[in-house]
């Protein structure tokens, strides 16, 4: 049977060695999360403090989380972490639940940030709560562009960049296309039709040039920058922070910014399958990670922004300034991406398909 809220309560305390989520489920609290994406230090002291025992497994893409929790995943899971424009595809399938009943509330979620607690891809806040958010723009070797303009012509405009090798980001047709609308004054938020028939025909002329080098993964292309495969690519700010941190000599010399058309702000996002076997011990993680310590040590240690203000004066010093934190100019810039679904995602597809094979 479920846990008495009290319970949680006492457990957030320190009070409960042994809860009665413990008692539920084998006391165990199943985590589906992106790799390398959670302070195990984290995990150990939730372990400690409420008798749980936290398995974890990993995916590395949104659609793979989707095809899990449709082949059954959603009654094996207790806590997911999906990007947001994933969301509507969640909720609209069934694979999530809401997180309290009704009239009750998440310990610590008015640590939340205001921009984060009604969000467009749950417009509510009834699904999810924020756990990391970032933003994505242009790595950049700054021997062969001291001073570029922050723009998306770095690599969608061939009088800009005419001879040095230069990537695009892997795998996501729906961010790709977006930077393509943006470039063409069409926002990075677009959506349908006339606007990404433009981007898939931008994205073609993109591939057909002889210094594009591929789609790559936005931290492989930073390494690609760093040792000279290739001059500019596509990349996350915390991946950039953190590499920068392990290696300044390698990668302290590399530009990074959020192109002046717009890009991509995103935030991935805590939520309970449908069907989790545990959905009270989801619930008593999620309020651990909402303590604005806790908060603020898996920023740290995930070299991205957290989204609980409570949070951020406890957070490095690198993490509230550029690249991580952006600052206001570049914060107006950025943009949810959309979610799609029915006819207009398969479009989306069939364009993306044909942009990557012609």
């Amino acid at each position: 049977m479920p846990i008495p809220r009290y319970a949680v309560a006492l457990a957030g305390l320190g009070l409960l060695t042994v809860s009665a989520a413990a008692a539920a489920d084998e006391g165990k609290l199943r985590l589906f999360n992106w790799s390398s994406y959670m302070d195990p230090a984290i995990i150990e002291a939730f372990e400690a403090e409420t008798g749980l025992e936290v398995v974890q497994n990993y995916y590395n893409a949104n659609a793979e989380l989707f095809a899990k929790l449709t082949a059954g995943g959603d009654a094996q899971y207790d806590l997911i972490v999906p990007s947001d424009y994933f969301v509507p595809r969640l909720i609209e399938a069934g694979l999530i639940q809401p997180l309290t009943p009704p009239g009750e509330t998440l310990a610590g979620h008015d640590h939340i940030l205001e921009e984060f607690r009604a969000p467009s891809f749950d417009p509510g806040g009834d699904y999810t709560v924020p756990y990391l958010w970032g933003a994505t723009g242009i790595v950049y070797d700054t021997e062969t562009w001291p001073d570029p303009d922050p723009s998306w012509g770095l690599l969608y405009d061939p009088t800009v960049n005419a001879d040095y090798p230069f990537a695009l980001l892997q795998g996501d047709a729906q961010f790709t296309f977006g930077t393509a609308c943006a470039f063409q004054g069409a926002g990075f938020d677009c959506v349908g039709q006339a606007p990404w028939v433009e981007a898939a025909r931008l994205v073609i002329e993109t591939r057909e040039r002889d210094n594009f080098v591929g789609f790559v993964g936005a931290t492989a292309a930073i390494e690609q920058v760093a040792s000279g495969v290739i001059r500019a690519g596509i990349a996350y700010n915390g991946d950039l922070a953190a590499k920068r941190a392990e290696d300044p000599a390698t990668y302290g010399s590399l530009g990074f910014f959020i192109p002046e058309e717009g890009s991509q702000r995103w935030v991935d996002v805590l939520a309970i399958p449908a069907r989790a076997p545990n959905p009270e011990a989801a619930r008593a993680f999620i309020e651990y990670l909402l303590r604005p310590e806790v908060a603020a040590q898996l920023a740290n240690y995930n070299f991205y922004t957290t989204p609980n203000a409570a949070a951020l004066p406890m957070v490095d010093a690198a993490l509230r300034q550029p690249p991580v934190m952006p600052d206001e100019a570049d914060r107006a810039r950025l943009r949810f991406t959309p979610s799609v679904s029915g006819e207009e995602l398969q479009l989306l597809q069939e364009l993306w398909s044909e942009a990557r094979s012609r």
